[in-house]
């Protein structure tokens, strides 16, 4: 039973999968019972016969603005509104962990740019995933841990005599490159832009424009040490 399910899920993802023998027998029947009703659900959800897990406690918003590879996958409870100029899209292998919050665009008045999301990514529990007018970018074969958050826009503020809700929004937008390690916790503002390679500790702030293969941390972020 479980080299089936090895085998499964190897050919799904499109590299070897070996289930740890620990694992009960009763826990992997209900994980592939779960998985089996999030792909009846997430096929209707989305109105895309390919291999897609929606898990029903989800709700999802502009569905014709989201495209995606083989696997992709929207854990329990999220949240994802796809509106905005480009879409939501995703790569293979892309999954997206339980509360997981994904609001491309905040506001009817000046649509978002869009979400790009690589090859073999897995987004944490909790996080939350902006869009705004700059856009969002995630490289292939990133991990990002739980409660991270986007934020790509910033709103206008310098004129005294206008309420800064009413002076509108810019963005540069966020790019994070492949092969990257994401911390819990950590923060992203709009213009952060990190290389490939790189990790990001646990709690930091990202704010500024990094290169390939560092390590960095703190509030700002600061490149602490270089993987090489």
């Amino acid at each position: 039973m479980i080299d089936l399910m090895n085998k499964m899920v190897s050919k799904l993802k499109g590299e070897e999968f070996k289930i740890d023998e620990s694992v009960p027998l009763s826990y992997l029947l209900y994980f592939f019972i779960i998985k089996f009703y999030s792909l009846l659900y997430g096929i209707y959800s989305l109105r895309k016969f390919k291999m897609v897990f929606v898990h029903p406690s989800s709700t999802i918003h502009c569905s014709s603005k989201i495209k995606f590879g083989k696997n992709f996958s929207i854990g329990r409870n999220c949240y994802v509104n796809a509106l905005s100029k480009e879409g939501l899209v995703c790569g293979d292998n892309v999954s997206m962990g339980f509360h997981t919050h994904m609001d491309l665009t905040g506001s009817l008045k000046n649509i978002a740019k869009g979400i790009k999301i690589g090859n073999n990514v897995g987004l944490g529990s909790h996080g939350h995933y902006g869009s705004g007018v700059g856009g969002l970018e995630i490289g292939d074969d990133t991990i990002i841990g739980n409660y991270v958050s986007f934020h790509p826009e910033n709103h206008n503020h310098s004129d005294l005599s206008i309420p800064i809700r009413l002076q509108g929004v810019s963005g540069k937008g966020i790019k994070v490159g492949n092969n990257c390690w994401i911390g819990a916790k950590a923060t992203f503002l709009d213009g952060a832009v990190i290389g490939d390679g790189c990790i990001v500790a646990a709690g930091a702030i990202v704010k500024d424009v990094f290169p390939e293969n560092v390590i960095i941390a703190g509030i700002p972020a600061k490149i602490i040490k270089h993987r090489k």
